[in-house]
């Protein structure tokens, strides 16, 4: 009885939080949401930075490209112009896309690639959402510098959950090569041999003066004693989980990937790859200049890492332009507990305007085993460990992408032979997953591609379980069209008996990125309530180009309203 009650309870969370979307999503449509357009344009611009100049993809000629604002409850219309030289498509990172799984932008997931001199509209509307998110490019590496914040402020008549701001600035963390981030990723896969690390961080751009020939690219905040600013940062980087702190101020975390949190003091905060957090800072230090800065958390023994560091000037009105900024005090690269500490601090608002709907039952309780691994090079020798090639995967699945079809128009037609499904429940060999020492028969995984498919409705639990497979370290495991809550993390190996008892199901923050950390856990819930292909995976690039992801395929639900939108007719072909 006890189990049938659970199931009904998963049920009933379910048909209630779906009666919300549909609610908000008509209440947005009649309180002036807006219909905005926009259009961008992929080119080729020669940029100089750190002393060298070479040619980087941008959209609209701007590095980072364009700022989107929008309010909860508008539509936005972005038709695409592919005038580069390389595929390319755009994914809106964070926005649920109800029933437009047509514009979230994986190459071969959700479309086929926007060839050069092609175009494509992406059509969608924000429901239920406000904060901080961000769009950028999903084919191979173009990311690296096609990417730009994408702010949703809360819906017209209606305000934040917290004093207004004076002010706004976002901050977008990039990270940055002296080579084509194309040309980086194509002679590691040649070569099978990990890619180049970067050469700097960037704060909108910049690198900011502790780099060489960068002391006037150096990105300047002005701000008034006194006063409140609205942050909004952005993890907008490749391969690298980074710090952030204000010299001699304090934040106050007030939502992370779009969705608000309880206040949260800090004085330095942690985002992945992928991740947005949104703080309050009031300028309430002596008039003067203060940088703000950012560098590495490197979680993996022995892998290499970008150990530089990106900084930009928080300028008081009235200060002297000649006064030497004050530094922050970053914490050391490897510094896990104080990520931990942060992110164990991190819970949702939890309000009555902001109510969370927490599954507090599962109908598909899954258990993902996520980290590296090697493949053979049978008659060559390849580039990575003892002539090996570098590989990545979950369950022991390296993931594969068509080249020829997309699983949503595959999903959508009943195409047959573009994936198959299947994609084990559980790690099909069960191991130490965290262990010193792991057996090398276990550390080749095998090329597929291969899906989870859920009912419509279905309350699902992932438990993301790191390996320690060649080197254990953090990984930012992104689920595209859903938030999730992060129920529960931890170290060592996840215990079923034991750890659900110590999950949090009252007030869980809720991301689209959770990190699962170093030779650790992580629990997330979430209702497969919108129909499509869902890609989830690594947010470090060079992860995913490896391997290290899967594909949810949501089936559509009972009816229209429920279901996937017939796709556009300008979907590009492959």
């Amino acid at each position: 009885m006890e189990a049938l009650n659970q199931h009904v309870s998963a049920r009933m969370f379910g048909a209630r939080f779906v009666q919300m979307v549909l609610c908000l999503t008509f209440f947005t449509a009649m309180a002036s949401a807006m219909i905005q357009r926009h259009t961008f344009v992929l080119q080729s611009k020669s940029v100089k930075k750190l002393c060298k100049t070479h040619n980087i993809i941008t959209v609209n000629g701007q590095f980072p490209g364009p700022t989107l604002h929008v309010s909860n409850g508008d539509t936005l219309i972005v038709k695409v112009y592919n005038k580069a030289q390389y595929n390319a498509t755009i994914h809106w990172h964070g926005v649920r896309q109800f029933r437009t799984g047509w514009s979230d932008g994986p190459e071969f997931v959700t479309q086929c690639p926007i060839r050069p001199g092609g175009s494509y509209t992406y059509r969608f509307t924000v429901t239920g959402q406000e904060g901080t998110l961000w769009w950028h490019a999903h084919s191979s590496w173009l990311r690296a510098t096609v990417y730009g914040a994408l702010i949703i402020y809360p819906r017209p008549g209606t305000t934040y959950p917290f004093p207004r701001p004076d002010r706004e600035i976002p901050i977008v963390l990039g990270e940055w090569w002296n080579r084509n981030p194309i040309d980086v990723v194509n002679q590691a896969t040649r070569t099978g041999a990990a890619p180049n690390v970067s050469d700097a961080f960037t704060i909108n751009g910049q690198p900011g003066s502790l780099y060489p020939c960068s002391s006037s690219d150096t990105f300047r905040a002005s701000v008034k004693a006194g006063e409140t600013n609205f942050l909004r940062i952005i993890n907008a980087a490749m391969n690298t989980d980074l710090f952030f702190s204000v010299a001699d101020h304090t934040m106050t975390v007030v939502a992370v990937d779009a969705s608000y949190t309880k206040p949260l003091k800090t004085n330095v905060i942690m985002l992945g790859p992928g991740q947005t957090t949104d703080v309050l800072l009031t300028a309430d230090q002596g008039i003067g200049r203060y940088y703000m800065a950012a560098r590495a958390y490197s979680s993996g023994q022995g892998v290499p890492f970008d150990n530089t560091t990106t900084t930009a000037i928080l300028k008081y009105e009235g200060s002297s332009t000649r006064s030497t900024p004050a530094m922050p005090n970053l914490p050391f690269y490897n510094d896990t507990q104080t990520v931990t500490s942060f992110a164990d601090r991190l819970r949702s608002l939890a309000s009555q305007d902001h109510p969370v709907f927490v599954p507090q039952s599962v109908d598909e309780n899954l258990l993902y085993t996520v980290g590296l691994g090697l493949i053979n090079c049978p008659g060559q020798s390849c580039g990575g460990p003892n002539g090996s090639r570098f590989a990545a995967s979950m369950n022991n699945i390296s993931f594969v992408l068509p080249t020829s079809f997309s699983m949503l128009q595959a999903q959508q037609l009943g195409t047959k032979g573009v994936f198959t499904t299947g994609f084990p429940d559980n790690p099909p060999v069960q191991f130490d997953y965290t262990a010193q020492n792991i057996s090398r028969a276990l550390w080749s995984p095998v090329k597929d591609t291969r899906v989870k498919v859920l009912k419509y409705n279905t309350t699902v639990q992932v438990i993301l379980q790191g390996t320690n497979i060649f080197a254990g370290e953090s990984h930012p495991i992104h689920l595209h069209g859903y938030d999730f809550y992060i129920v529960g993390a931890g170290f060592g190996n996840y215990n079923s008996q034991t750890d659900p008892q110590k999950f949090n199901l009252i007030d869980p923050p809720m991301r689209n990125t959770v990190n699962v950390p170093v030779n650790g856990w992580a629990a997330i819930r979430f209702v497969a309530d919108n129909p499509g292909a869902w890609l989830m995976h690594c947010h470090l690039d060079v992860h995913i180009t490896w391997g290290l992801a899967t594909v949810f395929v949501v089936n559509n639900g009972p009816d229209e309203l429920f279901s996937l939108e017939a796709p556009p007719r300008d979907l590009p072909l492959c």
